[in-house]
């Protein structure tokens, strides 16, 4: 008789493994990858926002440049009118800066769907932990009432 006890205590394990070796390592790979994406398109605005301030300014620019390892200098622009933007995988194109911001609304809408993406896939995840937990719940034999001491996994 104690057989059944020891296949049901088994089985909890290995579904308790599985939430957290699987799928919480999932859902936060998943969450660190769209806060970097968040983090492209936090970028991309603040180049926007500085292009629209060189188009209402003069064409010279006193900016200050990290040269590595913290190492700043001040560097002066004569002519900003054309500019280099990171458009993936380590390239630079030189832009003018109505080119600068058609590709910078189209690369933010591209970023913005991936992050959609992303939090669907986030979901997914959380909704299969939460089938596992209901799982396990129903293979301990426990009550379907929240326990008003507990606190939400997720």
């Amino acid at each position: 008789m104690a057989a059944p006890a020891d296949g049901v205590q088994e089985k909890v394990l290995q579904y308790e493994t599985f939430i957290s070796d699987v799928l919480r390592t999932d859902l936060q790979r998943v969450l660190e990858q769209r806060d970097g994406v968040y983090e492209k398109i936090a970028q991309y605005l603040q180049l926007k926002n500085t292009i629209e301030c060189l188009q209402s300014g003069s064409q010279q620019l006193k900016t200050e440049v990290d040269l590595g390892c913290n190492f700043h200098v001040q560097a002066h622009v004569e002519d900003a009118s054309r500019i280099f933007v990171a458009v993936g995988y380590g390239f630079f194109v030189e832009m003018t800066h109505d080119e600068a911001l058609r590709f910078i609304d189209k690369k933010t809408r591209q970023l913005t769907a991936f992050t959609e993406l992303l939090t669907k896939d986030s979901a997914k995840i959380k909704a299969n932990i939460r089938m596992v937990l209901e799982g396990l719940r129903e293979l301990q034999g426990l009550s379907d009432e929240p326990d008003s001491r507990g606190r939400d996994v997720l």
